[in-house]
């Protein structure tokens, strides 16, 4: 199992570096093509909406798939986008690779959660979960970081083809030691779109979809934030990143036992951290030290959210859990689009680079606020449920 687990966390590790490590690379990206910060903002927009796409088409197209096939074609498909992107002669064709990147995001955690869930058993489900998704976050400490080092020294084409090379390796191990699940119920893809007519799910991917868009609202233009405002030097930009990466393994680890503890209060006690943090970044972002603490807290309290995501629709979403696992993905990386773009438009209108903290801020705010309201109607429900005697 642990070796399965470390396989499925390396295909998390690369995904967490194409994703990421593209927002540290923004800068370079956009003088190289010419292009201004919102414009740039299009290759991270670009992956997003890969992600949004593909996590749903790829989950009904491949329901009846053996699960560990799957892994392998997700990931090889992840590999040749990121190729492409290395070798991406013009922005529109870069932009075009990364939609292509993201298009097998999505599934591929949300087949990689489930494997993972299978092998761990009833109990430390989302702590098996959130080592999966600890590649991710490892990715932001130390890949990140080394993916723009290598970006700023070798040009940024070298990051995306580093990428490409982590996809590679992770398709030889998960060939090697990750078992097809014992067990695994053969589901169509009627009963996965059933998922969706489940209020619960729809209530949850919302949350994702529009409060952990103040988080991308920040990281995107982080490098802007970063040496402009707290006026930390450019070529401390990698161990800023890192620090940002720190913030989220260590919110990652906490959100998994979080959430099997007690799932609905932690979810919404992270969720309003998360909102208090966006906003005082704004305020923190002006000194270095704080700019710093601020940023560790934002991935912190971002990443702590989303194993309890995952566990919450996995628990509500019935035979329809792939289809569900993947597109809580797919609602990230919605909100992944839509926090840069409204970080971009915020500071086109001139409101400075601290401004998309404060949008970020109320996206937070508003994904509490239908959080809170899911949470209270599946209590009443299961009152009703208590006093009818079913």
């Amino acid at each position: 199992m642990s070796f399965a687990i470390l396989a499925l966390a390396l295909g998390g590790f690369g995904i967490g570096v194409t994703e990421f490590a593209a927002m540290g690379l923004l800068r370079s990206i956009a003088n190289d093509f010419g292009l201004t910060e919102p414009q740039a903002g299009h290759v991270i927009t670009a992956y997003a909406l890969g992600v949004v796409v593909g996590a749903p088409l790829l989950t009904v197209w491949t329901a009846r798939w053996r699960r560990r096939t799957l892994l392998l074609v997700l990931m090889g498909l992840f590999t040749v986008g990121n190729t492409a992107a290395a070798f991406a002669p013009s922005a529109e064709i870069l932009v075009a690779a990364r939609f292509l990147a993201g298009i097998p995001h999505g599934a591929y955690f949300g087949v990689a959660s489930l494997v993972a869930a299978s092998l761990a058993g009833p109990g430390k489900q989302a702590r098996a979960v959130s080592l999966v998704l600890l590649g991710l976050s490892v990715a932001t400490v130390i890949g990140v970081p080394a993916a723009t080092g290598l970006g700023e020294a070798a040009g940024w084409q070298a990051a995306f083809l580093a990428v490409g090379l982590i996809g590679a390796l992770t398709v030889a191990a998960i060939f090697v030691v990750v078992p097809e699940p014992q067990g695994a119920v053969e589901v169509r893809a009627r009963e996965e779109l059933a998922a969706l007519a489940r209020p619960q799910i729809l209530a949850t991917l919302a949350v994702g979809a529009v409060g952990f868009g103040g988080m991308f609202a920040v990281y995107t233009y982080i490098q802007w934030t970063m040496v402009d405002i707290a006026g930390i030097d450019r070529a401390w930009m990698p161990a800023v990143l890192a620090v940002y990466g720190l913030g989220m393994v260590a919110g990652n680890l906490v959100g998994g036992v979080v959430a099997d503890r007690d799932l609905d209060r932690g979810l919404v006690a992270i969720a309003t951290a998360m909102t208090a943090v966006l906003a005082l970044f704004a305020v923190a972002a002006h000194h270095p030290a704080t700019a710093l603490v601020g940023l560790f807290l934002v991935g912190a309290t971002g990443s702590a959210l989303v194993p309890g995501l995952q566990a919450r629709l996995m628990k509500y979403a019935g035979r329809g859990q792939t289809l569900a696992a993947a597109l809580n993905h797919s609602a990230l990386n919605a909100a992944n689009a839509s926090g840069a773009w409204l970080g971009g438009v915020v500071i086109a209108l001139g409101f400075g680079y601290t401004s998309p903290a404060l949008a970020g801020a109320t996206l937070a705010a508003v994904g509490l606020a239908i959080l809170v309201g899911a949470v209270a109607a599946a209590r009443r429900s299961e009152r009703d449920e208590v006093m009818t005697g079913r």
